[in-house]
């Protein structure tokens, strides 16, 4: 007998198979039951590698022994004509289509989130109740602190990721609003999106003690919400959750699981125990509305796709007209969009209509009052009502970390840097991982004089991977040798092979040679690049052609910089003030240091 059909007579083809889906159904209700208990990750692991290593020992057992009516024996002590291996191999025929029977039925369960059932809770925690299966804690020595990290999408598409980070973010801000508990920022959370670190090193980097994970899978008008609650210090679950609902209102849902995990925070964490249920705010009934809203809001967030953004939210506002978040996102949106190119429409008027409806809708919205006080900065505006938006904003919401860059930025331009420093500190400090308001701080600094610890920021910032707001920085790395790292800068930013990058670079260090040749280079390269060039034109401050910069010139904080200490000598500085109406600011409120009134009409600075 050839020894495959020796493997079939013994049945060990037969015991794999039941081995196989046993070990299946088995590591399927472990992970349910371990996830629901708040069982350590370790210990499904564990499960796992003892199936695996039991497969080749049954298969072993299977070949080497047989079963008899006396008895287990091996299967060389066995006669051929005594064996009854075909009535066992009958009878695992039958076990293995039961098993197969109850594999297809546990399947179809969880692809279809128990579809037909009355909508339960499932887990270990009850809204309203002390949470079952917590362990309890003693009171908290110091305030409780939390990262909503952004849940994962486990959707058979996998396209529900703008949902998945919605419902995080619904969440974070609700907890935001408990009393006794600190909240990681949304900025400083969604860093760690899509990355492997452990609990332990996330929660070290973002200061906090405890972490909410959790993933969403959406089918359908249906979704499966889990949500688990994390000691960092111990990598132990404190409480975990799943939700199966009809996705009827995605506000009731986010609300029961806020109160479900606020229950659990104030029974674990020894957090303000005043009883009082939190809250989702529903802005809108219509379910499409919200989805456009999230979507266009993901997009914007990640500076991805703006005009599909601006898509989006418009459809959401033509959906829900008294949408009033959807109002305030579109907004923020019209507001930036102009910096990154996109001149088709009149945004600056668009973005101030949408905040005021926004306002008109709710007027304790934060990002709107930001989004007016960023229209009014600048150009033909007013810096005394800009502060003043700007102030309402932060009333609004003192956690708004764009706010506080946006108003620094205002205040850089007005040439009190000291203020725009502590706005920037105070940025940092809400949204560790807010690049973008590290930059500016670097920024901030050169211009205060702190040259090394403005580069140190400046690093920082490149290491992490982010682009923008170079240009401060270019004079002091070529005077300390770093050539090398400015013209990198330059191709990096400019994106464009037939940018003169020597010529500015020999402008840069050799700023008393003759540098007319490299200036026609400049010049002829921003001719033929136009409106993508806009940014460009500031390096002609390194050509002394100060006269072609008035004419374009509009970020006032590059004014205060060392490396326009010369323009600030010329008969181009002072009209380039007065364009933006920052004298109007200091005539009102209060010359900045550095400069001071001459009279009543005219003015210097250092």
């Amino acid at each position: 007998m050839s020894f495959f059909n020796e493997l079939k007579r013994r049945n060990v083809f037969r015991v794999g198979i039941a081995y196989v889906v046993i070990a299946w159904l088995l590591a399927q209700v472990a992970d349910l039951a371990f996830e629901n208990f708040g069982t350590p990750d370790w210990a499904i692991k564990t499960l796992l590698l003892i199936l695996v290593l039991g497969f080749p020992l049954a298969l072993f057992f299977a070949w080497a022994f047989e079963l008899t009516p006396e008895g287990i024996k091996k299967e060389k002590e066995v006669d051929r004509s005594q064996s009854i291996t075909p009535k066992t191999g009958r009878k695992l025929d039958y076990t293995i289509i039961a098993l197969l029977v109850l594999a297809l039925g546990y399947f179809i369960w969880e692809s279809r989130f128990e579809a037909g059932s009355e909508p339960e809770t499932h887990g270990t925690a009850e809204v309203g109740d002390q949470a079952a299966g917590v362990e309890p804690s003693p009171v908290a020595e110091k305030e409780a602190s939390i990262a909503v990290l952004p849940f994962a999408d486990l959707s058979a598409e996998g396209d529900q990721e703008y949902f998945a980070d919605g419902i995080s973010e619904e969440l974070l801000n609700v907890l935001v609003r408990v009393e006794g508990l600190t909240v990681a920022s949304r900025t400083s959370s969604f860093a760690f999106k899509g990355q492997t670190s452990n609990i332990s090193d996330i929660a070290q980097e973002l200061k906090v003690d405890h972490v909410l994970e959790g993933s969403v899978r959406k089918a359908g008008n249906r979704v499966r919400i889990t949500a688990q609650l994390i000691d960092a210090a111990t990598d132990r679950h404190l409480w975990s959750d799943t939700f199966d609902r009809e996705l009827v209102d995605i506000f009731a849902i986010q609300d029961e699981i806020a109160n479900a995990i606020v229950t659990a925070l104030r029974s674990t964490l020894g957090i303000s125990d005043s009883g009082k249920a939190v809250t989702v705010t529903a802005d809108t009934k219509n379910l499409d509305a919200y989805e456009l809203y999230l979507q266009g809001r993901s997009l914007f967030i990640a500076r991805d796709q703006l005009e599909e953004s601006i898509r989006l939210l418009e459809k959401a506002v033509e959906l829900d007209p008294n949408f009033a978040r959807a109002w305030e996102g579109l907004s923020a949106v019209y507001a930036i969009v102009i910096s990154w190119g996109i001149t088709d429409r009149d945004y600056d008027t668009l973005a101030i209509q949408a905040a005021n409806r926004a306002l008109e809708l709710n007027p304790e919205l934060s990002m709107p009052w930001a989004t007016l006080a960023l229209g009014s900065s600048g150009l033909g505006g007013s810096y005394v009502l800009a502060m003043e938006q700007f102030d309402q904003a932060l009333k609004n919401d003192p956690k708004n970390s764009t706010a506080y860059l946006w108003r620094a930025i205002a205040w850089a331009d007005l040439r009190f840097v000291a203020r725009a420093l502590a706005d920037t500190k105070a940025c940092l400090e809400i949204d560790p991982f807010y690049e973008n308001c590290r930059r500016h701080h670097a920024a901030f600094l050169m211009i205060n004089g702190d040259t090394e610890l403005g580069l140190k920021f400046y690093q920082e910032g490149v290491e992490a991977g982010f682009k923008g707001l170079e240009e401060p920085f270019w004079p002091k790395l070529v005077q300390n040798g770093n050539r090398l790292a400015v013209a990198h800068s330059m191709w990096d930013w400019v994106e464009d092979r037939t940018f003169p990058a020597k010529a500015a670079l020999d402008a840069i260090e050799f700023p008393e040679a003759d540098h007319s040749q490299g200036l026609d280079k400049i010049l002829r390269w921003i001719s033929v690049k136009e409106e993508d060039a806009d940014d460009w034109w500031k390096t002609l401050i390194y050509f002394d052609a100060y006269d072609l910069v008035d004419n374009t010139y509009s970020e006032i904080f590059y004014t205060w910089l060392d490396s326009y200490q010369d323009f600030r000598k010329t008969e181009y500085f002072k009209p380039s003030i007065r364009k933006v109406h920052v004298i109007d600011y200091w005539r009102e409120k209060g010359f900045p240091p550095g400069c001071r009134p001459l009279g009543d009409e005219d003015f210097e600075c250092d």
